[in-house]
This record gives structure tokens, C-alpha cells and sequence, in this order.
């Protein structure tokens, strides 16, 4: 029996129809295989850093500090070990204490938390790097003053956070100074005399709160 007219014209229709979605499947598959062959070639293109020691160079305190560290080392160890700046402390070594402090780019970072390779192209200040031409900066002189320090081991990342949060805001509040200082521990308690110096150093009069219990 012959096929009417319509009838032929629907199966053509529908052959054509599943031919034209089997091409388009292909040529899709085909151009996903592509582009994950292209991200595959483009990540093993990409160079391999370590184990071994590499050329580290780090901007810091205004100068090029150029070291051979493998890229496990931290911002931290390279400053302490790989070069004679021992301002930043070691504490906790898990971003808990603040005691390791700096400035990356003015703005305060853990060094124990950052490799040294990750900090190239950072401009990176210590507490070192805050004297200029043998004078104390203004936060390190009212640390002095207001003698906010006891065995002195977290003060250099005391001294950067305040530092940091003066930058930006060169009159903080009381809460702000807290906030600015709530990543930095220091277990002597001269939580008080802390903010005393970020007062003087903001030239904020502030009366000094601190009770005296004599004895």
C-alpha cells in the first residue's frame, strides 16, 4: 500500500529531526572534550615550584629582600630565619595569638599564616620598618608612654594592628581600637594601657581609667 503523501513527509520529518539532534550531540561532546584537553594542557604547562629552594624575592620596609626558600616556608620564617628581622613574633603559630602581626599592603595579616613566596608583589612592613630616619613613630612612642607593655613579646603586633586601624581611621573610638586589637593577645593584661596609646597616638585626650589599688 503506498504511503500517503503527509505520512511520508512526517517520517522525513522526524529521520531529519533525530539525525540533526544526533549531530548537535557530537559536535557538542566534541567541543567539551576540547575544551577539557585545552584546560588539561594548560595546567601542565603550568611550572613546578619546589620541593626544593626557590628564588623568594620580598618587598620589605621599603626594600628588595631577595632569599632562596622552598615554598613551604611562611612570611613569618622567612623574615625571623632567612633574614635579621625578628620584630614579628612566633606565639601560636595558628593565627590565634597576633604576636606575628605586619602590614601587607597596610593592611595587618599573620605572617605565620602566609607563605613567603604568596607575599611577592606585597609590600610587606614590620615593626621595624615603622621608625623612620632613627625617630619612633607616633604608635611606638605611646606604647613607650603610656607604658603599655610588660614582657613586650606581643607588642610588635600590637604596635601594626594599631597602627593599621590609624591609617584608616585617624580618630578611633574606644570600640574601635578594641576591634582593631580583638586578633592580638597579650597574657600580661596591658590591655589598658594599649588603648591609652592609641589615644595619645591619635591625639585623642582620653582620662586614663585605669584604677590604682594601693595597698
Amino acid at each position: 500500500m503506498k504511503k500517503s503523501e503527509p505520512e511520508k513527509f512526517g517520517a522525513h520529518s522526524r529521520r531529519t529531526f533525530l539525525k540533526t539532534l544526533g549531530t548537535a550531540a557530537v559536535t557538542a561532546a566534541a567541543a567539551r572534550t576540547q575544551s577539557v584537553a585545552a584546560e588539561l594542557e594548560k595546567a601542565n604547562a603550568e611550572k613546578i615550584i619546589g620541593p626544593g629552594a626557590v628564588p623568594v624575592t620580598l618587598n620589605v620596609n621599603g626594600r628588595k629582600l631577595k632569599l632562596q626558600l622552598e615554598p613551604r616556608v611562611t612570611l613569618l620564617d622567612a623574615l625571623r630565619n632567612y633574614s635579621s628581622l625578628t620584630g614579628a613574633k612566633e606565639g601560636c603559630d595558628r593565627a590565634a595569638c597576633g604576636a606575628c602581626t605586619v602590614l601587607s599592603d597596610d593592611e595587618p595579616i599573620y605572617a605565620c599564616q602566609k607563605l613567603a613566596i604568596e607575599a611577592q608583589g606585597h609590600e610587606i612592613t614590620t615593626v621595624e620598618g615603622l621608625a623612620k630616619g632613627g625617630k619612633l613613630s607616633k604608635v611606638q612612642q605611646a606604647f613607650i608612654d603610656q607604658d603599655a607593655l610588660q614582657c613586650g613579646y606581643c607588642t610588635p603586633g600590637f604596635v601594626i594592628s594599631v597602627t593599621a586601624l590609624l591609617k584608616k581611621n585617624p580618630h578611633p573610638t574606644a570600640a574601635e581600637v578594641r576591634h582593631a586589637c580583638a586578633g592580638n593577645l597579650c597574657r600580661c593584661g596591658a590591655h589598658p594601657h594599649i588603648l591609652q596609646a592609641a589615644f595619645q597616638a591619635a591625639g585623642v585626650n582620653v582620662p586614663n581609667q585605669t584604677e590604682v589599688i594601693h595597698g
